[in-house]
């Protein structure tokens, strides 16, 4: 990608979605991240200046999410690429029980990516080649509450987004879907070998096949604390 474009990257407060707002920005795109306050995007903010935009991250709630969007759009007034960090624990509560933080960390990240692609659909629409990707774990891609049933979007958040592909299409907005391959929808034939993924690995292998808006991409982890760190 040679020309500047804008993005916003949600679940950014650390791991892969920090990786991807430090590489959007070095690549010389506009960013606009949703995290927690941290030195790392302080200093990105005092580095990058305008081209650098904090906001709510608690997208979760949709006051949240649709004040992110009101802020894009005063400041670019369109949106070329939203990243949806899908894996992410930014929206967990601090007092969830062990026993439901899988099913917590599911639940949380469905409602945020439902209100993070509803509000930014119009700014989307407006961008230049946009491109939608949501980007999933093996805890945010299960299938909640019918495990032994067909995979559907009310119960599993990829089909969910899959489930949003026909009518992104219609905006042109594509869309590209990055996760563990599942044994009820497999994308692919070939095997994925699990990796020892780091988040800047990862961030850069995601933005150099992001042109190209690959409608499935498969990411299988070794070990996937350091790309979603579990924080509470």
């Amino acid at each position: 990608m040679s020309n500047s474009r804008s993005f916003w990257v949600t679940g950014a407060s650390n791991g892969l979605g920090l990786a991807l707002v430090e590489r959007l920005l070095e690549q010389g795109h506009r960013v606009a991240a949703s995290a927690k306050e941290s030195d790392e995007l302080n200093e990105l903010a005092a580095q990058h200046g305008r081209r650098f935009l904090r906001l709510p991250w608690q997208l979760h709630a949709e006051q949240h999410a649709t004040d992110a969007c009101q802020q894009i759009c005063h400041a670019w007034r369109s949106l070329d690429g939203l990243i949806i960090n899908a894996g992410t624990s930014d929206y967990l509560p601090d007092d969830v029980a062990d026993s439901e933080l899988f099913e917590a960390i599911v639940t949380t990240n469905q409602l945020a990516a439902e209100q993070c692609l509803g509000n930014a659909l119009p700014l989307l629409a407006k961008g230049d080649s946009p491109q939608v990707m949501a980007v999933f774990n093996r805890y945010s891609a299960l299938q909640m509450y019918a495990p032994t049933q067909v995979t559907a979007g009310w119960n599993t958040l990829p089909q969910w987004m899959r489930e949003q592909r026909k009518a992104l299409k219609a905006q042109g907005v594509e869309l590209t879907i990055v996760g563990p391959q599942s044994l009820k929808v497999p994308v692919t034939s070939a095997q994925a070998i699990p990796e020892e993924w780091t988040p800047q690995r990862v961030a850069e292998e995601l933005l150099r096949r992001l042109p190209q808006a690959e409608p499935e991409l498969v990411l299988e982890a070794l070990d996937i604390s350091s790309l979603w760190p579990l924080t509470r």
